[in-house]
């Protein structure tokens, strides 16, 4: 079991990183019922918060089905943070995270995110600030540093434990490289296997098949792994990697009819939760992932974009199921098996 402290996760756990505009209530839905153990919201902006932005207040929606849940909150200053730490705590998050990661230039210019990282006393000091408001767990997830000079993160897990952070997750790379570059998880599992941390410590980056989840777990010793980008359109990431790392054999990948009703149930949610005409538009952005890798799959996908009503995209939804139902995915290869009598080619 990992220990984050009250939260007891499985062995080697799996967190869906959070993304913005990406890790809403409908999307941490679908990843939850593929296999997730860890969930956080999107990043919540402790003066938005304060200032009752709408925007930041629906990001604190979470549900029981959910738990355990992290709600993550950025900032550069003390006082925002410990006050936006007490809102959160009234909706009762399993824990609460900070962001000391975001390199994108709005959150960073702002001396949050990633921004902190060039400030490692004000980063102990916004984290003691968060601490010390709340009764909850604290995480953090960040960056190895702001550039290939300035690459800290040993000294900022050990400060960051001192203050009384639970666990830490890493993504292995800097500010500066933003999402370029391969992810270097040389210095995550240097901390990891440093006698005196002895908190959790997660891997994040570039982790996008069950073989490198096995073999950055066994190269590097983390605690668990953090998994972003490759679960979007694609939830089953989660119980694949479980399975190869027990089994050591590949699960088999989704079937189209899997694919199409995932994408029709996390429809569904963001329709509930957002309204039906927000609901749809902004599940326009998923279905490209859903259906990546499908053969001449352009005009759907323009289709499913277009149209506005549940109905018309729960038809098209069918068509595609029927129409593809015999193209078989094997390791993320399309296989086409009597294509031809649905789609000539």
């Amino acid at each position: 079991m990992v220990s984050i402290g009250p939260i007891q996760l499985p062995d080697f756990p799996l967190l869906l990183a959070p993304m913005e505009d990406v890790s809403d209530p409908p999307f941490r839905a679908v990843c939850k019922e593929n296999g997730a153990d860890l969930m956080y919201t999107e990043f919540i902006s402790s003066e938005g918060l304060i200032r009752d932005a709408i925007k930041s207040r629906q990001k604190l929606d979470i549900f029981d089905y959910e738990r355990p849940v992290g709600i993550q909150i950025f900032g550069g200053d003390e006082e925002a943070m410990a006050l936006c730490t007490k809102i959160v705590d009234t909706v009762n998050p399993d824990l609460i995270d900070i962001n000391f990661g975001c390199p994108v230039k709005k959150v960073v210019t702002k001396g949050a995110g990633a921004g902190v990282l060039k400030d490692l006393d004000l980063m102990v000091r916004l984290t003691e600030a968060v601490v010390k408001s709340t009764n909850l767990p604290v995480t953090v997830k960040t960056r190895l540093g702001w550039d290939e000079s300035t690459k800290n993160i040993h000294e900022v897990a050990l400060r960051l434990q001192d203050v009384g952070v639970k666990a830490l997750a890493i993504h292995g790379r800097t500010r500066v490289q933003m999402y370029k570059g391969e992810a270097d998880w040389t210095l995550i599992g240097e901390i990891k296997n440093d006698p005196r941390i002895h908190i959790p410590i997660f891997g994040n980056g570039d982790i996008n098949s069950p073989e490198k989840a096995l073999e950055y777990k066994n190269k590097y010793g983390v605690d668990g792994i953090m998994i972003g980008r490759a679960a979007i359109g694609y939830p089953w990431i989660f119980r694949e990697i479980k399975h190869f790392v027990q089994t050591g054999e590949r699960r088999a990948d989704p079937t189209i009819e899997e694919r199409v009703e995932v994408a029709r149930k996390h429809l569904i949610k963001s329709m509930q939760w957002k309204g039906p005409i927000a609901g749809i538009n902004e599940m326009r952005r998923h279905y490209a992932n859903y259906l990546r890798g499908l053969p001449n799959i352009k005009e759907y996908r323009n289709k499913l974009v277009r149209i506005s009503t549940q109905n018309e995209i729960e038809e098209i939804l069918d068509e595609i199921k029927e129409k593809y139902k015999d193209t078989v995915i094997e390791s993320g290869k399309i296989v086409l098996e009597n294509y031809h009598e649905h789609c000539p080619i």
